[in-house]
């Protein structure tokens, strides 16, 4: 398969210490069984944790299936980010209303939900796990990785 450069996904949520993160590591960990090689981030919608690590149970799960998000920092998603990356792939459906209003007009950023990418779950929110326990980020850590994995299938496949 011919390697996508030009790619670069931006994965998207609230705050960009749970649910982006996740689906960024996750994303990392499959994109060399698709020979793909985009650059990769996550950003938040808000501003609330920017320049925090992941929370602690975000890390506890990434972790858990061998991947260190400790050094990420939070960060604001931004105008310049609609340009910068190819897609923007995010988490929930307000949160891609928010991504959707930022976006300026003609932008290349392709703007997608992240479950949108697994064949059956088109349209379906990640559930944010950031008020609940471990089990949510369990959860979140399933929905991330079937959702890395399609997203990664089907840029390598050239589909989207």
């Amino acid at each position: 398969m011919a390697m996508h450069e030009k790619d670069a996904v931006l994965f998207v949520c609230l705050g960009n210490i749970c649910r982006s993160p996740l689906a960024e590591a996750a994303f990392r960990s499959v994109i060399d069984d698709h020979e793909i090689a985009p650059e990769i981030d996550s950003a938040g919608t808000g501003s609330w944790h920017v320049g925090h690590p992941p929370d602690l149970r975000a890390q506890a799960v990434a972790r858990r299936n061998g991947i260190e998000i400790g050094h990420f920092r939070a960060r604001r998603i931004c105008p310049e980010d609609f340009e910068r990356y190819s897609h923007i792939v995010v988490m929930d459906h307000a949160n891609l209303e928010t991504v959707r209003k930022a976006c300026p007009p003609g932008a290349r950023a392709a703007i997608s939900l992240l479950l949108d990418h697994v064949p059956g779950r088109a349209g379906e929110a990640v559930a944010d796990p950031y008020f609940g326990e471990q089990e949510g980020f369990d959860i979140t850590w399933r929905d991330v990785r079937d959702g890395a994995q399609g997203l990664a299938r089907r840029l390598a496949a050239g589909e989207i």
